[in-house]
């Protein structure tokens, strides 16, 4: 995934959540966070609990991510797949706000329908002698089975909110949720099948020459039990696999020509 899609989905992420953005340019992103934000992401429950004994309101922080290494400045945090700081953001989504039922905002004054769509943000893990983790937005039309790679830009500019526009009404889905997850994950398992993996070989190369090393050590001992949880544990850190995540998702109804 490239780097520009982190930066989006990091984007959303803070707007979704009411965080002001104070800069967003050439892989740099400046948020003034919410209180219910710096609670969530800044690790200062003391502070917290102290500004709020003494009766005042508290300041919640700024926060600068590099999303672009060629921006690196030493001053400011570089987040990328696989960093502690994605992972405590994949892990917030994932517990507070995993699924949603979203309206699009629309104005108008005759009858409109809405479509239902299926969108759900995936991370995909690799996971070998090298770890790496690939977000992917997808959404699916519920009606005529349309699919969109990308789908959170493609909403970036949409406003939606929990109720239905008056005049608006939605229409039937007449694809169901089970089949539609079971779609888009035909489509993730046939680009996973069509990527490299070369990385996979290189892990069951180093593991096999784990494995060979440590029969050496223990060829003329005695103790097969340890010897055989020592390979377990080289099987368990090399066995290369991909796994699917659901990060969280939902059930939108969108315009006709909202994407």
């Amino acid at each position: 995934m490239e780097i520009n899609d982190l930066h989006t989905f990091l984007y959303d992420y803070f707007t979704a959540h009411h965080c002001e953005i104070v800069l967003n340019q050439n892989g740099m992103l400046t948020v003034q966070l919410t209180e219910e934000m710096d609670r969530a992401l800044m690790n200062r429950p003391f502070y917290w609990h102290y500004i709020k004994k003494m009766g005042h309101p508290g300041e919640p922080k700024q926060l600068t991510l590099i999303t672009n290494p060629e921006k690196r400045d030493g001053k400011h945090e570089w987040i990328h797949y696989g960093s502690p700081r994605l992972h405590q953001i994949v892990n917030h989504l994932r517990d507070h706000e995993k699924y949603t039922k979203l309206f699009e905002r629309v104005e108008t004054y005759k009858n409109q329908a809405l479509f239902p769509w299926l969108i759900a943000n995936i991370k995909i893990s690799y996971q070998g002698k090298q770890k790496k983790d690939e977000m992917v937005s997808i959404g699916l039309h519920l009606v005529n089975g349309t699919m969109r790679l990308k789908m959170m830009e493609e909403l970036q500019y949409k406003e939606l909110q929990n109720t239905i526009s008056d005049y608006c009404y939605t229409i039937t889905p007449m694809i169901k949720l089970h089949s539609g997850f079971k779609r888009i994950e035909k489509v993730l398992e046939t680009y996973v099948d069509d990527q490299d993996h070369d990385w996979a070989l290189q892990s069951q190369k180093t593991m096999a020459e784990e494995i060979d090393l440590l029969s050496h050590f223990y060829k003329n001992k005695t103790d097969e039990e340890t010897m055989q949880k020592e390979i377990s544990e080289i099987k368990k850190r090399y066995s290369p696999y991909i796994k699917f995540d659901v990060i969280n998702g939902g059930l939108f109804y969108l315009a006709e020509n909202a994407v």
